[in-house]
């Protein structure tokens, strides 16, 4: 799992970048360590707690994601075939869509967790690598790249057995609340991003990818939100 720390994280682990794909069913597994300081920083409840954990978890993940996210909103954004879109997402210089939407996340992350349990952050940030695994499994490179190289290299095992994963690291955190098994809504917002992104792009790279992840993240965090606030 060396090398899956070292590519998605920020934690000083040296890693091999070619074994990376044969760890991404460990994904699901990752997010605990990710967001593990972030709850801690929650639980604690200390001044800004809200701010202060999300500053945390993107000091471990990087912004790496967040830079996808914003390349991939200019994609979207743009006018045009698939060509110029695809141009635009690839384009250096991030445009006024790829900013705001790294503030509107950023807003919504923060703000959500004002409302939730302390262990909101790693639901969310649970299905945030979960969706970067079906971001994998669904096949649809676009060009060369890691992005491309990691879908490539992603079986359907790794898939089967990521999802195993998943549902058991889910089910145990209904033993904090049975609510919690409702956070798997959230994965709603990653499928349409996928679709959002194959309609524009007609596949995915690693900008598609993490902003997937970002959107996911965010969207679960909203859908937490109503369900501790009317349930």
């Amino acid at each position: 799992m060396k090398s899956l720390i070292s590519f998605f994280t920020r934690i000083p682990v040296r890693g091999d970048i070619e074994k990376v794909p044969k760890e991404v069913s460990l994904l699901p597994v990752l997010s605990l360590i990710t967001a593990a300081i972030p709850a801690i920083v929650l639980y604690l409840k200390i001044p800004m707690a809200f701010l202060i954990s999300v500053i945390v978890l993107y000091l471990i993940t990087g912004t790496l994601h967040l830079d996808g996210l914003a390349d991939f909103s200019d994609g979207v954004m743009v006018k045009g075939d698939r060509e110029r879109k695809i141009k635009a997402m690839k384009d250096l210089n991030v445009g006024i869509a790829g900013t705001t939407s790294v503030i509107l996340i950023l807003l919504v992350e923060i703000f959500s967790l004002r409302y939730l349990p302390f262990y909101g952050i790693i639901l969310a940030e649970l299905n945030s690598k979960y969706s970067m695994l079906l971001s994998l499994g669904i096949k649809r490179p676009l060009g060369e790249g890691l992005g491309s190289y990691f879908i490539n290299n992603t079986s359907l095992a790794q898939l089967i057995f990521g999802t195993l994963l998943y549902s058991v690291i889910l089910a145990l955190f209904s033993v904090f609340s049975i609510y919690s098994l409702l956070s798997s809504l959230g994965l709603i917002f990653s499928l349409y991003t996928l679709w959002i992104a194959i309609k524009n792009f007609g596949g995915l790279n690693g900008d598609c990818i993490g902003a997937v992840g970002e959107i996911t993240r965010a969207g679960t965090l909203l859908v937490l939100v109503f369900v501790w606030w009317y349930l």
